[in-house]
């Protein structure tokens, strides 16, 4: 067999086993240039799709060479042009979708400014939410994967699709990829993105102006509508009601949903139950953090992009120390690239230790018990009176344990001072509701989501 078409045999068995964005991003544009001795030899664009082909996809390669010509001993990758004479991309495997690999733009180029600001006038989307530039890794495979169901079967195979997770992780990359990716493959497609925010606004202007029902035509006759941090729309029954009226017309008639959230549809303690069953009836799956590797490929995709030369421990220096949020991660960047051009030095390990001294070493923000009743009543759309009060309602109850917890954790207060916080009561019972939430986040992973967003809120700028 030809190196081109066991390279092409190849390819179309990884393509089987791989996510279509996985599969696009690290192995079109690639080749075999060689074979000797047993040993193939890889031809790829960069640096990085070597090291990402090395070290995550290896195994499969090999596998795949060796079930096609058995005197495959090993793999080595090279950087280079591919084979000009026989390239393989996307349509050669008959995948109709031509991306290129390493496409996120410059966060600071012009080019990438112009297109945030060009925001689709009808569907609301941004052009720059593409799958091409959507880094898959562990914490988010499950969600890229409901994703590529959803384009799939629109309407169909994850209907509704509802996603979750922390600030900054992703979610508004990932379901607006969705919408630009349907309308790329299917001419004629009507996608509608609204945050909470701006659907709500609509409302409000059209109640004012008695247009609700030209608003519901508007949304009504779109094939599919997404729908960014609902769990704001949780706290209003009147916005409630309007999207469950949306939401009906458009499953009824097979159309597709994608809705966003902070946290999962059982822990918005304000979201009606006729919605949450019809959320929790679809496709609900997270965004976690990122592991290190794919904090470090997130940079390492971004510089090069750039095409800037930052050494690997410069890069996995910032990595390493910013963790919890993809957002704060870019910014560290952008901070590194605007010091080097200020300075116009070559970019060392104690430039970017001062470039981002601001993120590393700031004080942890004050938090008081005051902040985090307040954080916690908000939460749950319950008034800070019922927490400190003696109410043994269930749905005050679990809230009020959070805080004692919260407190606990946070400010390392004592369980008297807890238990004379919330109205007098004595420390056993403080004690008695920290090792309850404590034991619960144990068998309840919502919990963890849950806490994770207070904490968001507690330790927000917002007094």
């Amino acid at each position: 067999m030809e190196k081109h078409d066991l390279w092409k045999a190849t390819l179309s068995k990884l393509a089987l086993d791989l996510s279509r964005p996985s599969f696009l991003t690290w192995f079109q544009n690639t080749s075999i240039t060689d074979i000797n001795e047993g040993i193939a030899m890889v031809c790829v664009p960069n640096s990085f799709a070597r090291e990402w082909l090395q070290n995550k996809y290896h195994k499969n390669i090999l596998h795949a060479l060796r079930t096609l010509a058995v005197d495959i001993k090993d793999v080595h990758y090279i950087i280079g042009k591919p084979n000009e004479n026989h390239p393989i991309i996307a349509k050669d495997l008959g995948i109709r979708q031509k991306l290129h690999p390493y496409t996120i733009p410059s966060l600071l180029s012009e080019e990438s400014v112009i297109k945030d600001l060009t925001v689709d006038p009808i569907t609301n989307l941004n052009p720059r939410y593409t799958f091409a530039t959507f880094i898959v890794g562990s914490f988010n495979e499950l969600a890229n994967a409901a994703a590529e169901q959803v384009i799939k079967n629109p309407g169909i195979g994850c209907n509704p699709f509802f996603i979750y997770g922390g600030t900054g992780l992703g979610k508004t990359h990932l379901i607006q990829a969705i919408g630009n990716e349907l309308i790329r493959k299917n001419a004629g497609f009507k996608v509608r993105y609204a945050s909470s925010e701006k659907y709500m606004g609509e409302i409000v202007e059209a109640i004012k102006n008695a247009e609700m029902q030209r608003l519901k035509e508007k949304y009504r006759a779109i094939d599919l509508f997404i729908i960014d941090d609902i769990q704001f729309i949780a706290r209003t029954e009147k916005m409630q009601e309007e999207f469950f009226h949306t939401f009906n017309s458009l499953y009824e008639r097979n159309k597709q949903i994608i809705v966003s959230s902070d946290r999962p549809p059982r822990a918005i303690s304000t979201l009606e139950e006729r919605l949450r069953s019809r959320f929790e009836g679809g496709t609900v799956t997270d965004i976690g953090l990122p592991d290190l590797e794919t904090r470090l490929l997130i940079l390492k995709t971004k510089a090069q992009n750039r095409q800037l030369n930052i050494p690997e421990d410069i890069l996995r220096f910032i990595a390493e120390k910013i963790k919890n949020n993809i957002r704060e991660l870019e910014g560290a960047l952008n901070k590194l690239v605007i010091a080097g051009q200020v300075s116009n030095v070559p970019i060392t390990m104690e430039a970017a230790k001062k470039a981002i001294m601001s993120h590393l070493f700031a004080p942890k923000k004050f938090v008081s018990a005051k902040k985090i009743i307040k954080s916690v009543a908000e939460f749950f759309d319950i008034e800070e009176r019922e927490l400190l009060h003696r109410s043994r309602k269930r749905d005050i109850v679990r809230p009020r344990q959070i805080a004692m917890y919260l407190m606990r954790e946070e400010l390392k207060s004592s369980y008297p001072s807890i238990g004379e916080r919330f109205g007098g009561r004595d420390h056993t019972t403080a004690i008695h509701s920290c090792e309850k939430v404590g034991q619960d986040l144990i068998i309840n992973p919502e919990l963890e989501d849950e806490l994770r967003a207070i904490k968001e809120r507690i330790y927000s700028d917002k007094p």
